[in-house]
């Protein structure tokens, strides 16, 4: 059995209602894995990572996030399938329970805070039932000095209990887990589920709603790097993406790999103080830098470990979904602190498994806005139960499950900002070349890689009917050439070698768009209705 010595600061969990708990607060990385292990709950690897399996869950539940519909909520959220209602008086009798729950239990307290930039600070404590789940939390969260803790006042707590499954019939809930935010009490509750993600999407969600509505600074579900010469680029995608692996670049300081706020005072600050990336196929080859990112202190989640404690991550057979959580300084090349300048590029990535977009291009102001509603990527065979054939997926802002708004303030907000810092705007295919899933092959990333270097060192900024081309669909602008990418790469329609079968896959997705995109009709204006692809 390992001792364990906890820290100086002593806390009393009474006040939320949690009584008589064995509270062990703001423990290290390395105790919280001891624990974990301890208690079986997890395993070490042959490097000493810590590995867990998170359960029944290996991923958010959507359709299990839940806000509070009260006077601050009821008239400023766009409720709906991706935000529901919850009533406030459930709220509180099921927060009764969940805190009984944890009563006479050993509880793991982490008090930290979200928001690089100080004006921006949002002080946290997570109270979970597991000692990984802490440690995820000490990994994600920005972890404050000893000074700081001294005189720590949280403004939000998470309340963490997977062991705890709710009664849908009772609670209110619609299956045993949930997630729910109550913004007047500034409390977010997670039940029925180990998935750690749904801590740190919890907050970020709650910043969606507070950094526009009360602070006038647009929340990005994005990564964000800078380069030597303090430009910064940011990288919207959902994932699978790229969102990580691209940001993550040994000629740039990372920022952060998918939160993030921008400011009237034209500055990008990270939300966070760590990263978490998927490692499906991950190589030291391929993303180095977050290969080696995973070493004592990080978590691995959902992975396939062998008797001799190697892990292989080609092995899908728990999830497609295995990540990694790690702190952002086990990232040799980052920024500190997590704020960056003077932003210049904006990158949209979309995984087009259809294979007809181009692999880069440039966007209009109307373009920008309508891709950035849209928030564009593909599903492929194999990933969900059903599909066999790639399917559009659209998830307005690359971000949809977090956005307690009405997409288009988002999008005004961001368009405002391009136009005010004269931003470039690129969407970027890392999807599929050469026909669709199944016919064509993955963009290969040292391309994909090189067309974004060439975007942020300038040389596609002359853009002349010499040097770019017009998407006849989707009207984008294309290049004709790119340094280090050959010319036919460049052209998805050349890439196929059919050109009647491009198009027709083309037309449907172009339709696929514009049916997705009536539910933004009303609200969208004609520069942006301007920005949809073309109909056959």
């Amino acid at each position: 059995m390992v001792e364990h010595t906890q820290a100086s600061k002593s806390i009393s969990l009474e006040p939320y209602g949690i009584k008589n708990a064995k509270v062990q607060y703001q423990l290290s990385s390395e105790q919280l894995q001891d624990l974990t292990i301890e208690k079986g709950q997890g395993v070490e690897t042959n490097s000493g990572v810590l590995a867990v399996n998170t359960g029944e869950f290996t991923g958010r539940s959507p359709k299990d996030r839940f806000i509070v519909k009260d006077d601050i909520t009821k008239d400023r959220v766009w409720w709906g399938n991706i935000n529901i209602p919850f009533d406030s008086e459930k709220f509180n009798k099921l927060y009764t329970k969940i805190t009984g729950y944890l009563s006479d239990k050993e509880v793991f307290v982490r008090d930290s805070y979200a928001c690089a930039d100080p004006n921006y600070k949002l002080n946290i404590r997570v109270i979970n039932e597991y000692p990984w789940s802490n440690m995820f939390a000490d990994n994600m969260f920005i972890r404050p000095t000893n000074e700081e803790l001294k005189d720590f006042t949280p403004e939000w707590t998470v309340i963490n209990a997977p062991g705890f499954m709710a009664d849908p019939e009772i609670d209110g809930t619609r299956q045993h887990n949930f997630a729910i935010l109550d913004f007047t009490r500034k409390i977010a509750i997670i039940g029925g589920t180990g998935y750690t993600g749904e801590i740190k999407k919890g907050i970020f969600s709650a910043l969606n709603f507070i950094l526009p509505v009360f602070k006038n600074t647009l929340p990005m579900h994005c990564s964000a790097n800078v380069g030597k010469d303090g430009d910064t680029a940011i990288f919207f995608g959902l994932s699978g993406t790229g969102k990580t692996t691209l940001s993550t670049d040994p000629e740039r300081s990372l920022i952060g790999d998918d939160e993030h706020g921008w400011t009237d005072e034209n500055t990008v600050f990270n939300f966070e103080g760590g990263c978490y990336a998927k490692v499906i196929n991950l190589s030291r080859t391929q993303e180095p830098e977050i290969y080696e990112a995973i070493k004592k202190g990080a978590i691995l989640e959902n992975v396939i470990i062998d008797a001799n404690g190697e892990v292989d991550y080609e092995d899908t057979s728990i999830t497609q979904n295995t990540r990694v959580s790690y702190p952002i300084h086990h990232i040799d090349n980052i920024k500190e602190p997590s704020i960056g300048e003077n932003p210049k590029n904006i990158f949209f990535l979309t995984a087009d498994a259809f294979g007809v977009l181009p692999p880069i291009s440039k966007l209009s102001p109307g373009q920008a806005a309508y891709h950035f509603i849209s928030g564009y990527t593909a599903k492929v065979a194999g990933t969900e139960a059903g599909i066999d054939e790639p399917l559009p997926s659209f998830s307005a802002c690359f971000g949809a499950p977090f956005m307690p708004l009405h997409p288009t303030k988002y999008a005004e907000m961001l368009s405002e900002k391009m136009k005010s810092s004269g931003v470039n705007v690129w969407l970027i295919n890392t999807g599929w070349t050469g026909g669709p899933y199944g016919i064509g092959s993955r963009i290969k990333l040292k391309y994909t890689r090189a067309m974004i270097s060439a975007a942020l060192n300038g040389h596609l900024d002359n853009v002349t009917p010499e040097t770019f081309s017009t998407h006849s669909v989707f009207g984008l602008l294309q290049p004709r050439t790119c340094p280090g990418v050959p010319d036919e790469v460049l052209s998805p329609r050349s890439t196929w070698n059919n050109d009647e079968g491009y198009y027709k896959t083309a037309y449907k997705l172009s339709e696929s768009f514009r049916a997705n995109f009536k539910q933004f009709e009303e609200f969208a204006n004609e520069e942006i209705l301007a920005g949809a692809p073309n109909v056959k």
